[in-house]
C-alpha cells in the first residue's frame, strides 16, 4: 500500500485547509486510515481517525468540532477538512493505514499502523 498525503500549505489563524491522502496497491476500504501530526520537537501526536468498514471517526481533543475526516471509497481516498485552524494546528501532517482491526485503547497510536505517507506540511500563521 502506497500513501500520497497532499494539500498542506500556509493559512492565517482562522482559515481552512483540506488534506487528501490517496491510497494505491493492495488497499481495502477495510483499512482504518488517520492522519497523525508532528511539531518540530515533538512525537507524532494523533489527529483523527475513520475505521474501515463502520466508517465510525475518531477525534483528538484538540481539533473535535474543528476538523472533519471523510473518505471517498471510489478515489480510495482520505480527506481531513481543516477549520478554524491555529498556530497550535502547525506540523507536518501524515496520514496512515492499517489492516489491522484496532480498538479504542490503540486506534490512537503511530505504532499500529503499517503505512504512511510522506507528510504535508501546515502552517498556520497569527
Amino acid at each position: 500500500v502506497q500513501l500520497q498525503a497532499s494539500g498542506g500549505g500556509w493559512v492565517q489563524t482562522g482559515g481552512s485547509l483540506r488534506l487528501s491522502c490517496e491510497a494505491s496497491g493492495r488497499t481495502s476500504s477495510m483499512y482504518t486510515t488517520g492522519w497523525f501530526r508532528q511539531a518540530p520537537g515533538k512525537e507524532h501526536e494523533f489527529v483523527a481517525v475513520r475505521r474501515g468498514g463502520s466508517g465510525v471517526a475518531v477525534y483528538a481533543d484538540s481539533v473535535r468540532g474543528r476538523f472533519t475526516i471523510s473518505r471517498d471509497n471510489a478515489k480510495n481516498t482520505v480527506y481531513l477538512q481543516m477549520n478554524s485552524l491555529k498556530p497550535e494546528d502547525t506540523a507536518v501532517y501524515y496520514c496512515a493505514s492499517t489492516s489491522k482491526g484496532l480498538i479504542m485503547m490503540t486506534i490512537k497510536s503511530p505504532s499500529e499502523y503499517e503505512y504512511w505517507g510522506q507528510g504535508t506540511l501546515v502552517t498556520v500563521s497569527s
